[in-house]
């Protein structure tokens, strides 16, 4: 990894989400452990963080409907859900509100890190290139007189 990412770590488990914590700051990832949607929502309005690892299932505010949050503020975070469950119809909604990837849990934890490490590759690559301009804008589409 070019540095290492700050990882914002979404999860109403509390054993789960303190290991896994621990686990990942033993690493050397700077990890924040919240256990709410809401929480999460406002650590990222004032904190920078370039992951987020967020539980599907969580009461009051649910992943899916934090995701949608989370990019209306910040659409260059990339977020991995977490899910003790496989659910096509969640890995779809997941991925139309653009989340990065779709986690089971238990998930081994190198491959979590590898997860990890192209969602923040991902983002850095995202932050550095210039916005590009509408197709429609960037070629003459008018037809050709033959």
């Amino acid at each position: 990894m070019p540095s290492n990412p700050r990882i914002l770590l979404v999860d109403d488990e509390d054993e789960f989400r303190l290991a896994l914590s621990k686990r990942l700051e033993v690493r050397g990832i700077e990890t924040k452990a919240v256990s709410s949607g809401q929480a999460a929502l406002a650590e990222i309005k004032n904190n920078p963080y370039d992951v987020i690892l967020l539980d599907i299932k969580m009461p009051q505010m649910n992943g899916i409907e934090a995701l949608a949050e989370i990019k209306k503020i910040n659409p260059l975070l990339e977020v991995i859900i977490l899910s003790g469950h496989a659910s096509v119809d969640a890995a779809m909604e997941i991925t139309k509100l653009g989340g990065y990837d779709y986690v089971i849990k238990p998930c081994p934890l190198d491959d979590l890190l590898e997860k990890i490490e192209t969602a923040y590759e991902r983002k850095l690559n995202r932050e550095k290139k210039p916005s590009q301009p509408e197709p429609s804008k960037q070629f003459n589409q008018t037809p050709k007189e033959g």
